[in-house]
C-alpha cells in the first residue's frame, strides 16, 4: 500500500502535456502546473489568437502570464525522482495532445480506447464498461477512437445519420428521409456501405493487379538496366582491347619503320664512308705523285729528267668514276611522305568510322512497351535532323554533284567518273555516302520536271531496270512528278494525295521500321507513312533526277 501511495502522490507531479515528471515547474494563474518549456510551447502556438488558456481547465488569460519557476514544486519533484519511479503508472494512460480523450472523464482526461457511433462519444477503459454490461448499450457500434464523431451527426436535426441518400449521394438522418429527402432513393447506411464495400474490393483488386503489373515492369526495367550496364561495360572493355591492339599495331609499324630507316641509314653511310676512304687514299697517292713530278720538273740534269720521266708520268687508272652523281638531298623524305599519306588515309577512315560509331552509340534505344512516338510537328522532326552528303562513287555518269556533294543535277553530257562497282549505270540516281541508323530526318529542295526521293539498302542492284528506286524489295521511294505523288515499293505503285511543294521531308526510324514522307512549306503535311521491318543495317538516303532541267539539294537543317 505504501508503494501505491507513492504512485498516487507521484501522479500529481506529472505535466499533463508531456505526461512526465515536471521539469522546471511553473504554476499558472488558474493553479495548474506544467513544465516551463511545455507551457511556453503550448502558448507559442496560441499567440495568433492573442489569448492564452490552460490546457486542462481551458481558463483564458490576457495578457500572456509571466512564468516563474515554482521552487517548492521543483524541490518536491527532485525528492520524488530519488525514489526511482520515473515512468508513469501503466494503469493511468492520460490523453496527450494527439490522442482522443475520454468524453466522460473530468479534470485530467484519460486516453479513449473506443468510440461509440451510436452515442456518439469516446470512452476510456473505465467508462467503456457499461457498453459491455448494459444490454441496450451492447448493441451500440464500437470503433477505434475517432475525433470525427461529430461528422456523424446531422447538422440540421442533431440526429445520428443512419441513412444514405443515393439520389444526392450523402448521409442523412431519419428525419431527413421524411423531410428534404422525401421521395429520394434512400437505404440504410449499412446497406450503402455494403454496396460501396463491394466496389471498394473490386477497386482494391484492380489496384493490387496494377501494383503486381507495375512490380513486374519494375523487375523488367531493372533487368533492362542490368543488361544495358552489362552490354556497355563489355563494349567498353572490348573497345579498349581493340584500340589497344590497334595502338600496338601502330607502335609495331612505327618501330619497324624506324628499324628499317636506321638499318638503311647504316648501310648507306657505310658505303659512303668506304668510298670516301678509297677516294682519300687516291688523293694521297695523287698528291705524292704530284710532288715527285714537281721535283722532277726542277731537275737541271736533262739526262736524269728524261731517264725518270717515263716511270713518273704514267698514272694508274682510278677505280672510281671521275665524278659522283649529286642529286637533291631528299634521302628518306619519300618515307616521310609515304607515312604522312598513310596517316591521312587512316585519319579519313577513322573519321568516317567514328561518325558511324557515334551515331550507333547515340541512337542506342531501349524498346519499351511504349516506344517514343513519331514526331507530329516539324520542330519535333528537326530534333532528328541529319546532314546528308552524296557518294560520288554511286552517282550515275549523267549526274553532276556540287555544294559539298549535297546538290545534284541532271546534265546533258556524261561526266568522266572512274569506274566503280557501286555506280548506278541504268538510272540517273545516287545514294548517300553514310548509312543511316536510329532516327533520322532530312529534307530535299528541288526544282524542274520531277524527282524520286528514296531510301535503299546498300546492296541494291546498280544495273538494269531492277536498280530503279521502288521497283524492288530493297528500296522505297516517293515519286514527285507532274503535280502528283506516287509511292513505290517492290514494283507496287500507290497514289498519294497531298499539297504540292518544292521541299520534301523524310523521317526514318530504323529500329521501329517507320518511314514517312512529308510535304514541307509554311506547314508540314504527312504524305505517306510506311510501317515495315528493315532487315539490313546499312540503309542509305537516295534521290533520282529525271530530266536535264532538274536539280535537287539536300538542305542544311538547323
Amino acid at each position: 500500500m505504501a508503494q501505491k501511495g507513492v504512485q498516487l502522490d507521484r501522479t500529481k507531479f506529472c505535466c499533463s502535456i508531456c505526461l512526465d515528471l515536471l521539469k522546471d515547474p511553473v504554476t499558472i494563474p488558474c493553479g495548474h502546473s506544467y513544465c516551463m518549456t511545455c507551457i511556453q510551447s503550448y502558448w507559442d502556438e496560441e499567440d495568433e489568437k492573442k489569448t492564452h488558456s490552460c490546457p486542462q481547465c481551458r481558463q483564458s488569460f490576457t495578457p500572456r502570464p509571466v512564468l516563474v519557476k515554482n521552487t517548492m514544486l521543483a524541490d518536491l519533484v527532485e525528492e520524488l525522482k530519488k525514489t526511482g519511479l520515473q515512468a508513469a503508472p501503466a494503469d493511468l494512460c492520460y490523453a496527450g495532445p494527439e490522442d482522443v480523450a475520454c468524453d466522460v472523464c473530468t479534470g485530467r482526461k484519460l486516453r479513449a480506447v473506443k468510440s461509440c457511433l451510436s452515442c456518439p462519444a469516446s470512452y476510456c477503459e473505465k467508462h467503456l464498461q457499461p457498453h459491455y454490461k448494459a444490454a441496450p448499450l451492447k448493441k451500440h457500434k464500437l470503433v477505434e477512437p475517432s475525433e470525427k464523431l461529430q461528422e456523424n451527426i446531422c447538422s440540421r436535426h442533431d440526429e445520428v445519420m443512419k441513412m444514405f441518400c443515393r439520389t444526392d449521394q450523402q448521409c442523412i438522418c431519419d428525419l431527413c428521409s421524411v423531410d428534404e429527402h422525401k421521395g429520394h432513393d434512400t437505404v440504410s447506411a449499412a446497406a450503402a456501405r455494403t454496396e460501396r464495400q463491394r466496389e471498394l474490393e473490386v477497386s482494391r483488386q484492380n489496384i493490387q493487379q496494377r501494383i503486381q503489373d507495375r512490380e513486374e515492369d519494375v523487375k523488367v526495367l531493372q533487368q533492362e538496366v542490368e543488361a544495358i550496364n552489362g552490354s556497355a561495360d563489355k563494349t567498353v572493355e572490348d573497345s579498349e582491347k581493340i584500340f589497344t591492339e590497334l595502338i600496338r599495331l601502330m607502335e609495331k609499324i612505327c618501330f619497324d619503320v624506324k628499324q628499317q630507316v636506321r638499318y638503311q641509314q647504316e648501310t648507306e653511310v657505310s658505303r659512303v664512308k668506304e668510298l670516301q676512304e678509297k677516294l682519300e687514299q687516291e688523293i694521297t697517292e695523287l698528291k705524292r705523285k704530284d710532288a715527285e713530278l714537281k721535283k722532277l720538273s726542277h731537275t737541271e740534269d736533262h739526262n736524269q729528267f728524261l731517264h725518270n720521266y717515263p716511270s713518273l708520268s704514267a698514272l694508274s687508272e682510278s677505280t672510281h668514276s671521275s665524278s659522283i652523281n649529286i642529286h637533291p638531298p631528299r634521302y628518306f623524305e619519300d618515307v616521310t611522305a609515304a607515312v604522312s599519306e598513310a596517316r591521312d588515309k587512316l585519319q579519313d577512315v577513322l573519321r568516317e568510322t567514328w561518325t558511324n560509331i557515334s551515331l550507333i552509340v547515340t541512337e542506342v534505344d531501349v524498346l519499351l512497351s511504349n516506344p517514343q512516338p513519331e514526331p507530329k510537328t516539324r520542330a519535333g522532326l528537326l530534333r532528328y535532323s541529319h546532314e546528308i552528303a552524296l557518294d560520288p562513287n554511286t552517282a550515275n555518269t549523267w549526274l553532276l554533284l556540287s555544294e559539298g556533294n549535297r546538290k545534284v543535277a541532271n546534265i546533258r553530257q556524261p561526266q568522266s567518273y572512274f569506274s566503280h562497282p557501286d555506280r548506278f549505270t541504268y538510272c540517273c540516281q545516287v545514294l548517300s555516302r553514310e548509312s543511316l541508323t536510329g532516327r533520322c530526318y532530312w529534307e530535299v529542295e528541288w526544282k524542274g520536271t520531277g524527282i524520286e526521293v528514296a531510301v535503299a539498302y546498300k546492296n541494291i542492284s546498280r544495273a538494269g531496270k531492277v536498280s530503279e528506286f521502288g521497283r524492288n524489295d530493297k528500296s522505297w521511294s516517293l515519286d514527285c512528278v507532274n503535280d502528283s505523288y506516287y509511292f513505290y515499293h517492290n514494283k507496287v505503285q500507290t497514289p498519294v494525295s497531298g499539297p504540292r511543294s518544292s521541299r520534301v521531308g523524310v523521317y526514318l526510324d530504323h529500329s521501329a521500321g517507320i518511314l514517312s514522307f512529308y510535304s514541307v512549306s509554311e506547314t508540314i503535311t504527312l504524305l505517306h507513312r510506311v510501317q515495315t521491318t528493315f532487315t539490313h543495317s546499312h540503309i542509305h538516303a537516295g534521290v533520282r533526277v529525271y530530266c536535264s532541267d532538274t536539280t535537287v539539294e539536300f538542305s542544311k537543317l538547323k
